[in-house]
């Protein structure tokens, strides 16, 4: 029997496990119903935020963005790609740093888009500036 990982599900954050060989196999949620990997980055709050880095055994791409930042909303297309190819071995997720400015303050974010990749609830590289889809995918897999 191999180990069962942690996910966390995107619809109604319920922390589920999966055994690690059916990760590929499209798992639902135990609770909801609903798929575990939508092959879309994830919108996440400050209520939302620690329970995903935290109760996730699989690595977390954080992407630190706002609203009103140019170089965040041309890479938002080039994450959503990554997160197509990314998942189901690391999930992807947003964290709009306007709504949530005291998490970004705890996470020392100074410039954004910045991409946090945490790996056990803690953060394991860091990379600022806006990348395109084969940059962060490339960094994501080398740092996973």
């Amino acid at each position: 029997m191999s180990d069962s990982l942690h996910i966390v599900c995107p619809h109604c954050d319920a922390v589920n496990r999966v055994p690690a060989e059916r990760l590929n196999a499209q798992p639902v949620c135990g609770k909801c119903k609903q798929a575990l990997f939508t092959s879309h980055p994830l919108e996440l709050s400050a209520a939302n935020f620690m329970r995903h880095i935290g109760n996730s055994d699989i690595p977390v791409l954080v992407d630190f963005w706002a609203p009103w930042c140019g170089p965040c909303r041309m890479m938002a297309p080039a994450f959503s790609q990554a997160a197509a190819q990314l998942e189901p071995q690391i999930r992807l997720v947003k964290l709009n740093t306007e709504e949530a400015q005291q998490l970004a303050a705890q996470f020392n974010i100074r410039s954004i888009p910045t991409l946090a990749l945490f790996k056990g609830g803690r953060e394991v590289a860091r990379q600022a500036g806006a990348m395109d889809t084969g940059g962060i995918v490339a960094w994501a897999r080398r740092n996973a």
